[in-house]
């Protein structure tokens, strides 16, 4: 609109205009209007609260509560914008629950049509009232329960042009159902029930955290949830997390809360990433529900309408509260908790498959047929290599001594597993293809383990803790290895090279293309270095963040460079191992942290109990 002379005019836009305008902040999809709903369903102090959804709440959003209800002047008031009975006084400061802006039902009704019936318990009738597209009616009286029902129709009705921006149904389901166990989660005290399109969905009963946590997470294919607690000055964590070997696609397996409220926050999830990055395979998402209580006055909770965005006064010490209490809670040796494979089930495209190196032959001269030790064994030098690899390898815990080992025969165990069997991951009872121990544990369940993976993790954890107290034994080669690269890699190779000679590897220039190798890792043994520096440099090179001049990026850039040793130093797959290498090599992942996947985030172990093989067999 302009003046005569083509100047533009100011106008005042009426409120209805103004409503369809600040909806758009609050109500950006059906997902968004239904959490608002249940949330004013929790706030109202709800014992159970049903939710019944049609094509995703875009034709349908039914929620009904039984909580304390609303008289008709409060009805009135509620769909009225920035009208709420959350806050006692007007310092946004300490914000108990889950709203307070008084934004949400005037929204909805700006958007959709919009029908609230409400009564309180101590009255003879409830009361309804209607808004559509802003257009608020008259409370009028109705028949109904305690507690508060609230329908919206048609979303979106009132601007065309959002509506045809919604997602197919299932789409819109699927963030409404996210939404829904967020909630739920974060009231386990609150029954819940779920339905879309008439069907089913979450039917969930008054619980204690843990079962909630469980029910939520879907984690019953999981051995058990690892418990997380942990406190930093007024900080407290909380909740249960999946072990490693347990990962998603997506973020959406990540619950987190803040003093009791759903949110998606950037530094909690960073901080979870980093607590899983050494266990958990790149480009996977951990499974977790936290729960985060911080003084309301360390942190706003008013950054953005849909409230799940918070802003710290100290966010670097919520991240080392979080990084810390996780990596305390991973780092349980093998056995704790664990995966039930879902063998019946389709699956789709496999990942990239991990390069291991190949077994070296049995015939090579000097070959070490002994495995890594513990993290508390001592060195013991191996008398049988060839002189200058002396120390080139440290043997497994040895066996009790009161294992008795018997031949072999038809119809004969190969041992007797008497001793072991009682530990969590059972005694040895074979190996097959070369590759995988199979175990049995004392409550009949079957355990299988990748030799590969268990000792590859094994061998990174005690690399890593010679490397954090500055103890990687070098061993110089008899004869200096030199290895050819493309002339970027032998440059990145040799910025690196006061990190790498921390780690046992001595290496210096050799020409335009080449690096001379004169010491590699003791535990590492007979490894030819060729095939391990050419991927190190690989890895470096790729790496943006691999900066030798900054300490933090190099540190952390370090146990990559670890992992990949590891890799090389490990027992290969093919490897023939004697029952008493098998069970000591049990032993070692029980007593070791993080050994439950490998250095590449990959579960070194499998459970099948006899449920799940009774499903394998169709017996139940």
């Amino acid at each position: 609109m302009s003046s005569g002379n083509g100047q533009p005019v100011i106008r005042r836009l009426s409120e209805q205009v103004v409503n369809r305008i600040a909806a758009g902040e609050v109500i950006e999809r059906p997902a968004a209007a239904l959490k608002e709903l249940v949330e004013n369903a929790i706030d109202s102090g709800a014992c159970r609260i049903q939710i019944r959804l049609d094509r995703g709440g875009i034709d349908r959003i039914e929620v009904v509560d039984d909580g304390c209800g609303m008289s008709s002047g409060d009805l009135r008031l509620a769909v009225e914008r920035h009208c709420t009975s959350k806050l006692r006084d007007e310092t946004l400061v300490r914000i108990s629950t889950l709203g307070f802006r008084g934004e949400a039902l005037p929204s909805i009704g700006a958007a959709a049509r919009l029908t609230v019936m409400s009564r309180l318990h101590d009255s003879d009738s409830a009361w309804a009232i209607r808004v559509e597209g802003g257009v608020v009616g008259e409370v009028e009286p109705c028949a109904g329960p305690p507690g508060t029902r609230v329908l919206v129709e048609d979303m979106f009705f009132a601007t065309p042009a959002r509506r045809k921006f919604l997602k197919s149904p299932r789409v819109e389901a699927s963030h409404a159902e996210n939404v829904v166990r967020r909630l739920a989660l974060s009231v386990p005290h609150v029954a819940f029930r779920l339905e879309f399109d008439q069907r089913v969905i979450l039917d969930l009963p008054v619980q204690d955290m843990a079962a909630r946590v469980a029910a939520i997470l879907e984690s019953g294919h999981a051995d058990g949830l690892l418990p997380v607690e942990g406190q930093r000055g007024d900080l407290k964590l909380s909740g249960f997390i999946c072990a490693p070997s347990v990962h998603r696609a997506t973020a959406n397996g990540q619950m987190l809360m803040v003093n009791g409220r759903p949110v998606v926050d950037p530094v909690l999830r960073t901080a979870v990433r980093v607590a899983y990055r050494n266990v958990m395979e790149h480009g996977r998402h951990a499974v977790v529900a936290l729960s985060l209580e911080i003084p309301p006055e360390q942190v706003d909770v008013n950054v953005h309408p849909a409230k799940t965005e918070l802003r710290y006064a100290d966010s670097a010490a919520v991240r080392a509260l979080v990084i810390g209490s996780l990596g305390r809670a991973l780092g349980t040796g093998a056995g704790v908790a664990g995966v039930r494979p879902d063998l019946l089930q389709s699956r789709g495209p496999s990942p990239a498959r991990i390069w291991y190196p190949p077994e070296r032959s049995a015939n090579a001269a000097g070959v070490s047929t002994r495995l890594a030790a513990p993290i508390d064994a001592p060195a013991a030098p191996d008398p049988g290599l060839p002189m200058g690899f002396a120390e080139s390898t440290l043997p497994l815990s040895a066996p009790p001594a009161a294992r008795k080992v018997v031949p072999e025969g038809p119809g004969q165990p190969a041992a007797d597993m008497t001793p072991a069997i009682d530990h969590p991951l059972g005694a040895a009872v074979a190996q097959v293809l070369g590759t995988y121990i199979v175990s049995q544990t004392a409550d009949g369940a079957l355990v299988l383990v990748d030799q590969h993976a268990a000792h590859e993790r094994l061998t990174h954890e005690i690399l890593r803790q010679q490397y954090l107290g500055g103890e990687i034994r070098a061993q110089r080669l008899l004869l200096p290895e030199v290895v050819d690269l493309p002339a970027r890699q032998v440059g990145v190779l040799l910025s690196f090279s006061a990190a790498l000679g921390r780690l046992g590897i001595e290496i210096e220039p050799f020409g335009g293309t080449a690096v001379l190798v004169r010491t590699m890792p003791a535990l590492l043994g007979k490894e030819d270095p060729v095939g391990m520096l050419r991927d190190l440099a690989e890895e470096l090179e790729a790496d943006d963040l691999a900066n030798p001049a900054q300490a933090d990026a190099l540190d952390a850039r370090m146990d990559a460079i670890i992992a990949r040793m590891a890799c090389h130093g490990s027992v290969r797959a093919g490897r023939k191992l004697t029952h008493e290498e098998m069970n000591a090599l049990l032993r070692d992942m029980e007593r070791t942290p993080r050994s439950g996947t490998c250095s590449h985030g990959r579960p070194t172990w499998l459970k099948l109990e006899k449920a799940d093989l009774e499903r394998m067999f169709g017996r139940r």
